[in-house]
């Protein structure tokens, strides 16, 4: 299959289409994004060494500055045996452009890989735009969402060359365990398989402690070499408008090839974004930037559970745990509406924006009558959106057409 012929991108295309005109937008997936004003005021340090005025507009390193790296592999190597060497770290145009790169430059035609689904549709269409046969590894609704590490093990072949998570997960809300990865690590060892994990949720966990036993640590913390995570400033850490992502690696390997690759398609980073994620992820910010942020979450995931709750005639689902969505099915005595009208019906009468779930991530099959929302946006945009959609419970849901 050539790369001309890939899927069109079912949740970038309706984002595309309705997230500039909605009033609100609780499809957003990014923690409610904040100003270069609410992050220097966010930080310990003050102002004095945010941006450097003065620097030429060069294009800057070429792999991301030192100051940048340094602080992403410090947070990797925390509470790890062994820490993550900086070289080991690439940046990128956002995890978007990260994992684009690594599959472009690790996946050719008669490959095999394994894609955790539900998740970002990116993961699974581009591997199979390169010619690779994509296993897709199901997780069961029924049992909050989780994988079957079984299931897994009779995926994999001879040819399997790489195992795909997204930890947490987008659409869903649900986070894969430290003792589920360490499973998959297993299966990993066994084979000699890679395993990549896009972490651009990581570390919003709002509702499991870090002192939990299961608490789930990168992917990079579990002492495989050939394993790959992926992040960026936009979903965990609200800075979406600077472009400024990354691949880390255990592999030297790896992380050369990748960046032989991306020559082709990236000289640098803005030096301006660079200098902007430097400062977000200094010891001085970046605790007080992901409070902010799981504060947030946790506010508006009671506010949105409240709602559900009082709407448990139409709303169903699995509470999520981590990330910035979830995943909420509804229905009309007893069967599944047709998400899509739903969606679009929504959008027109009250300016609240969804995302369709077996558009955006089911291929037109499955996830009927669920859709995708965003709930760590603005508060106030969560609750004037679930004020209009309670409106429209109680009259035109009622016209919404079921799911064929």
């Amino acid at each position: 299959m050539a790369l001309t012929e890939i899927k069109p991108f079912a949740v970038e295309e309706w984002m595309d289409t309705y997230e500039t005109t909605a009033k609100f937008n609780i499809a957003e997936t990014c923690a409610a994004s904040i100003s270069i004003d609410d992050l220097q005021n966010l930080s310990d340090s003050g102002t004095s060494n945010l941006l450097k005025l003065s620097t030429k507009m060069t294009y800057g390193a070429i792999r991301g500055s030192e100051k940048l790296i340094s602080n992403l592999s410090g947070l990797y190597s925390a509470r790890v045996a062994s820490p993550l060497p900086a070289k080991n770290i690439l940046i990128t145009p956002g995890a978007i452009a990260a994992n684009f790169l690594v599959l472009y430059t690790l996946i050719t035609k008669g490959d095999h890989v394994i894609c955790q689904y539900p998740t970002y549709q990116q993961l699974y269409s581009v591997p199979a735009s390169l010619g690779a046969d994509v296993s897709l590894w199901k997780a069961d609704e029924a049992k909050s969402w989780q994988l079957d590490i079984a299931e897994l093990k009779g995926l994999i072949r001879p040819t399997t060359k790489m195992i795909i998570l997204n930890n947490p997960n987008n659409p869903t809300g649900t986070l894969l365990s430290k003792s589920f990865l360490g499973q998959v690590i297993k299966v990993a060892q066994e084979h000699d398989i890679i395993v990549m994990s896009d972490e651009v949720y990581r570390p919003l966990f709002h509702s499991i402690s870090p002192v939990d036993p299961e608490f789930p640590p990168s992917i990079l913390s579990l002492g495989y070499e050939k394993t790959i995570a992926t992040g960026s400033l936009s979903k965990a850490y609200a800075l979406a408008g600077i472009r400024v992502g990354w691949i880390a690696s255990r592999s030297s390997h790896i992380i050369e090839a990748c960046a032989s690759a991306r020559h082709y398609t990236t000289i640098s980073v803005s030096q301006l974004d660079d200098q902007i994620a430097s400062f977000a992820l200094s010891a001085d910010c970046i605790h007080n930037l992901l409070s902010r942020n799981i504060k947030l979450a946790k506010a508006n995931l009671n506010i949105l559970e409240s709602f559900i709750e009082q709407h448990r005639w139409a709303c169903d689902w699995n509470k999520p745990v981590a990330g910035t969505t979830a995943m909420v099915r509804f229905s009309r005595q007893g069967q599944e509406v047709d998400d899509v009208a739903f969606c679009k019906s929504l959008m027109a009468e009250t300016g609240v924006m969804f995302c369709p779930g077996c558009r955006c991530f089911g291929d037109g099959q499955y996830f009927k009558g669920y859709v995708r929302i965003g709930y760590v946006c603005e508060t106030e945009v969560l609750e004037q959106g679930l004020v209009e959609l309670r409106a429209f419970m109680k009259g035109a849901f009622a016209h919404v057409p079921l799911a064929s």
